[in-house]
């Protein structure tokens, strides 16, 4: 059993290990000052295909929550992101948004009983303790309404994280997967024509080769893996794992761009490595069994919905 436990992990991780290189190939590959029309082919071009594959639609009440989390954990947050990066130094923007496992524990103690312990509590708080070693520099400008939309995607993706573990879909994970997919690609359609205007001209292989690793990598295979980790660990477990991300982006930085790593970065490297493993471990069998009872109940309770609303479908 625990040796299953630390497979998911493992493979759970991967996707924001993948998500961490984001930057490298957005800066190395993509046309300049699009992030919108990125996000826009990262998401909906794939999702459609997802649904295409899986032949199957949502049934019920899941057509109105496939858009309530697909917009929440790929439209609306991608939107933000894009606000927090061109208002914010990018070491900034990260160390905000790193107090999303902080969100998600409050929050999962609220919705879904998990418990929140005093060691998640110091772990969340090591964990934007190291990514701002990591990744902050001295002399970074702070703007209010970068500052806001970063805090605002850090919330809106831990709220995701929260209801995505709530609300169990019947269907496979490819098709639910799918389903967000396209939402969030809907929900940010109109926002990038508005914003950036029609798809660039004259895009090089490089450019086509760039928006093919968001797509299929970054989205297709790294949102289904975060889904699966989702279906089988908890919240908080989960959210922890975006941590990586940061750290990713770090060292990748370091040996494909070769840009210089300091003894504070180092630190900052350890402290966060530290926060995620520490994250990662089981509470105490009698806390442990407490929390599976509280889950359990909720879970009960939504096959019974989810059971009555195919039933009317």
């Amino acid at each position: 059993m625990l040796s299953n436990r630390i497979a998911l992990i493992a493979v759970t991780a991967l996707a924001p290990a993948i998500w961490g290189t984001t930057y490298l190939v957005t800066t190395e590959f993509l046309p300049p000052d699009r992030p919108l029309f990125a996000a826009l082919v990262r998401a909906l071009p794939v999702g459609l295909l997802l649904v295409a594959l899986t032949r199957r639609l949502p049934r019920g009440q899941w057509w109105w929550r496939s858009l309530v989390l697909g917009t929440l954990n790929i439209g609306v947050f991608l939107a933000l992101l894009f606000v927090a990066a061109y208002r914010l130094p990018g070491g900034v923007a990260a160390t905000v948004g790193a107090i999303q496992p902080l969100i998600v524990a409050v929050l999962a103690s609220g919705l879904l009983g998990e418990r929140l312990s005093a060691r998640t509590a110091i772990a969340g708080i090591a964990g934007v303790a190291g990514v701002s070693l990591l990744v902050l520099r001295a002399g970074a400008k702070l703007d209010a309404l970068g500052v806001a939309a970063a805090l605002g995607g850090a919330a809106v993706m831990a709220t995701g994280v929260v209801l995505s573990k709530r609300w169990t879909s019947p269907a496979p994970l490819l098709a639910t997967t799918g389903w967000q997919l396209v939402a969030g690609g809907l929900v940010l359609l109109p926002v990038a024509l508005l914003v950036e205007g029609p798809p660039p001209s004259g895009l090089t292989a490089g450019n086509v080769l760039g928006y093919a690793y968001l797509a299929i990598p970054g989205a297709a295979v790294a949102y289904a893996l975060w889904f699966r980790g989702i279906r089988g660990l908890s919240a908080t477990n989960v959210t922890f794992l975006s941590l990586l991300s940061p750290l990713v982006a770090t060292t990748v930085g370091w040996l494909v761009l070769g840009q210089s790593l300091t003894a504070a970065q180092l630190l900052g490297a350890v402290i966060v490595l530290a926060a995620l493993v520490a994250a990662q471990i089981p509470l105490k069998k009698k806390e442990n069994h407490a929390d599976h009872s509280v889950r359990s109940g909720g879970q009960r309770r939504e096959r019974g919905g989810d059971r009555s609303a195919l039933a009317r479908t």
